[in-house]
C-alpha cells in the first residue's frame, strides 16, 4: 500500500462492491458458478428484482461479471464471474478472516463485560 493515506484506493475497492447485495451475488458466483438471474433470486430471497438487476448490470460494467445472453424463446440469460472479477476472491476472503476475527473479539469483550459486572 502506499504510504500515503491520500493515495490509498481501499475506497475505491469499496465504492465498486459496496451494495447491500453484491458481495453475495459475487460470493455465490465465485462458489457456484455460472448462474441465471432467477436462481441467483433463489439464493437470495430478500432482494427484489430492480435491485439484483441493478447490482448486476453495475457489476458487469466494471467488469467484475459476465453476462451472456442466448438468442432463444424465452431469453435464456447466465452470469458469471470474470477472470477479473475472480482476482476479488483474495480480498473478500481476507474480509472475510477479518470479520470473523472481529467478532470474536466482540464476543470476547462481551463475555469479559457480565463477568465483570457480575463481579461487581
Amino acid at each position: 500500500m502506499d504510504e500515503k493515506p491520500d493515495n490509498c484506493k481501499v475506497a475505491t475497492t469499496l465504492d465498486m462492491i459496496v451494495g447491500k447485495w453484491k458481495i453475495a451475488i459475487m460470493l455465490h458466483l465465485l462458489h457456484y458458478g455460472t448462474m441465471r438471474f432467477n436462481e441467483l433470486q433463489k439464493v437470495m430471497p430478500s432482494v427484489t428484482k430492480k435491485v439484483l438487476t441493478s447490482h448486476l448490470r453495475e457489476l458487469e460494467e466494471e467488469g467484475i461479471i459476465l453476462r451472456v445472453t442466448y438468442p432463444q424463446v424465452p431469453p435464456k440469460v447466465e452470469y458469471s464471474m470474470t477472470k477479473y472479477g475472480e482476482s476479488l476472491q483474495m480480498v473478500l476472503d481476507m474480509m472475510h478472516d477479518w470479520g470473523v476475527s472481529h467478532l470474536e473479539r466482540k464476543q470476547q469483550q462481551q463475555s469479559l463485560q457480565l463477568f465483570e459486572n457480575n463481579n461487581s
